[in-house]
């Protein structure tokens, strides 16, 4: 979007855009997670808010301010912080809040002023102009600025600047919750940094991505402190501050690492436990091993969609939107025998017992961390907001995965009637199974049998339970918008997924 923001984004048609609303600490690049409806000018949410404050009189312009500067390329901060500053780059496209506060230098001086104001001098400054932990527009209009008289100088902050946003970026995009995530870090380490097809040992793709991003992590370490010495010998204060950085305060990697002892230390667990949630996204034909970026991404797409872009896929994602997530594999399309078929894919089948290992090293038995804890791993790392929803049962007897995005209106009764009732009719005959090798069973294998009965029968009466519940939206087609967002959508059938705490609250 050029300069011509405002009116191109009238004219887009567009209705979802880049929403700046400040966040937590992170420097040069990132927080960028929320997008507002700002269709035809914003004319919805000026109607609303002139609905809401009466003595506006019509003027919604009175609260939404300097939508002159909308979508236009700017440096942004929080307005409210714990003590510490913190600098990011706001793209052109962007609207922002006053959580979000926003300058505009222009393109000649942009990466001397960003570089400054992330610079170890600034919150000393701030610390005398402003008696409190909120850095209004006003303060920063206020700090003194000092510009170098050698352009070889402001080329080297330039161009160190550069640097540490390209590093930064390249980190906020390696998660999957980034708008411009391409694709898992180890699937990329395997093809980009081994240049492997197959037939890797996935200890050896995790040792490529730690070497790669402690490289990574270090190089903006030495910059940002490079970059303090800099401005602090352009300001005299030599004798005054020092220019080095805490390991602690360099904002990249802060899931998938932390410091210990002085020495960046990854964590094995995070990073395992990216590459499930990516599969899970493979699974579901939101993403592709074949192609970067969202494949299926679009309400009620289906597997035909997919193909017609990715004809032969090297994992074909679930048929039918709709994966068991059970304590035993009673259906094919069995999570975890996909996750086993798409490791096999990945990594290639002659270190595939090993490269299992290696995964539940990292985050125990396979089966029962999809059984027990991906989703609670799912629902905090989309923040409440889950894209994926769990049909469960109360406690779990019954649990399925169904993609939001690839929803129909039909999507329950597939659920009871191929999945739901298929488990019942199994378990009953396991258990006519069971009863019929009691009576000849010796007193040790009796007791494992009587055992297992006990669990298989208590299991059964919470799926018939289940099942009447589950009837009710069986016997209903539905419809969702993904314009009212996961919120509404999700508590439409809160009685038949997975408790989120204090999301379906009134």
């Amino acid at each position: 979007m050029s300069d011509k923001n405002k009116k191109e984004a009238k004219n887009s048609g567009l209705k979802w855009f880049p929403y700046n609303k400040g966040g937590e600490f992170r420097k040069w690049y990132g927080n960028q997670e929320y997008v507002v409806n700002w269709e035809n000018d914003g004319e919805e949410i000026k109607k609303s808010i002139i609905e809401r404050y009466s003595y506006l009189n019509g003027n919604p312009n009175f609260v939404a301010k300097n939508q002159e500067l909308y979508f236009h390329k700017a440096i942004t901060w929080s307005a409210i912080s714990s003590g510490k500053f913190s600098i990011r780059i706001q793209g052109v496209g962007t609207i922002f809040s006053n959580a979000g506060m926003s300058a505009f230098p222009n393109d000649e001086i942009f990466n001397y002023i960003f570089a400054f104001l992330n610079s170890k001098i600034v919150l000393d400054l701030l610390k005398i102009l402003s008696a409190t932990i909120n850095f209004n527009a006003g303060d920063i209009s206020n700090l003194p600025i000092i510009f170098p008289k050698s352009s070889t100088l402001k080329s080297k902050i330039d161009t160190l600047t550069q640097e540490c946003i390209n590093i930064s970026k390249e980190d906020w995009d390696s998660r999957e919750t980034s708008w411009d995530f391409r694709t898992n870090e180890l699937v990329r380490m395997k093809s980009e940094k081994l240049k492997m097809k197959s037939d890797v040992k996935l200890e050896d793709v995790y040792n490529a991505y730690c070497e790669y991003w402690k490289e990574k992590f270090y190089k903006l370490h030495k910059n940002e402190e490079e970059l303090n010495k800099l401005f602090i010998e352009i300001y005299g204060l030599e004798d005054e501050l020092t220019y080095d950085v805490p390991l602690e305060d360099i904002t990249i990697l802060k899931k998938e690492a932390k410091i210990e002892n002085g020495e960046l230390v990854f964590n094995k667990k995070e990073i395992i436990k990216q590459f499930i949630s990516y599969f899970v996204g493979v699974l579901f034909g939101r993403f592709s091993l074949d192609k970067e970026g969202l494949i299926l991404a679009n309400l009620g797409e289906t597997l035909e969609e997919y193909l017609k872009q990715i004809p032969n896929p090297s994992f074909l994602p679930d048929d039918d939107n709709v994966v068991p997530v059970l304590e035993r594999e009673y259906f094919e399309d069995d999570i975890v025998s996909r996750f086993k078929e798409f490791v096999k894919v990945v990594f290639g089948e002659k270190y595939f017992s090993e490269n299992m290992r290696f995964i539940e090293n990292a985050v125990g038995d396979i089966r029962k961390y999809f059984n027990k804890e991906f989703y609670k791993d799912h629902i905090q790392r989309y923040k409440k907001r889950p894209i994926y929803w769990m049909v469960t049962s109360k406690n779990g007897a019954f649990k399925a995965l169904i993609y939001m995005h690839r929803f129909k209106p039909d999507i329950f009764a597939r659920v009871r009637n191929e999945y739901l009732l298929e488990l019942i009719a199994k378990i009953e005959s396991r258990i006519e199974s069971l009863d019929k090798r009691l009576s000849g069973a010796d007193t040790k294998e009796k007791k494992q049998i009587e055992k297992e009965l006990v669990k298989l029968n208590k299991e059964l009466k919470e799926l018939y339970d289940f099942d009447k519940v589950l009837q009710k939206y069986a016997n209903k087609t539905f419809e969702i918008d993904l314009d009212d967002g996961v919120k509404v959508n999700y508590c439409k059938f809160k009685e038949i997924l997975y408790p989120i705490s204090n999301l379906c609250k009134k």
